[in-house]
């Protein structure tokens, strides 16, 4: 069983492009040190202040091992070290969560989905 990881973050207004660089760079460390990464989500509309990631994993036990892989990590290292130094994120919240529910059906084509695609009304 997989299950996923979802972090919330409270971050800096004034911090949203120092957030956006630390996502970035755990594009290469995460997937290398053993998780899935499904992404990390920047404020853009609504809240200026709350942020996302998520990443799938095959078990606690092997969340882990992961997260001692990634203590050894030299991008992980460097990237804590810069939130530590810019003080961007100002709190975070981890929570485990497993998936109930799929698989679903594809999603529907409609006539606005194709014109707006196409160029059209854009």
């Amino acid at each position: 069983m997989t299950i996923t990881c979802f972090i919330r973050y409270e971050i800096d207004p004034f911090g949203k492009a120092a957030f956006e660089q630390y996502a970035r760079a755990w594009g290469q460390a995460i997937p290398r040190c053993g998780a899935d990464l499904i992404g990390y989500y920047a404020p853009h509309e609504g809240s200026a202040t709350t942020a996302y990631a998520a990443y799938d994993i095959e078990s606690l036990a092997a969340y882990e091992a992961y997260r001692a892989r990634l203590a050894a990590d030299p991008t992980a290292k460097a990237n804590y070290e810069f939130a530590r130094r810019e003080k961007f994120i100002l709190k975070e919240d981890r929570v485990f969560l497993k998936r109930v529910s799929g698989p679903h059906g594809p999603r529907q084509m409609f006539h606005t989905d194709v014109t707006v695609r196409e160029g059209i009304g854009a």
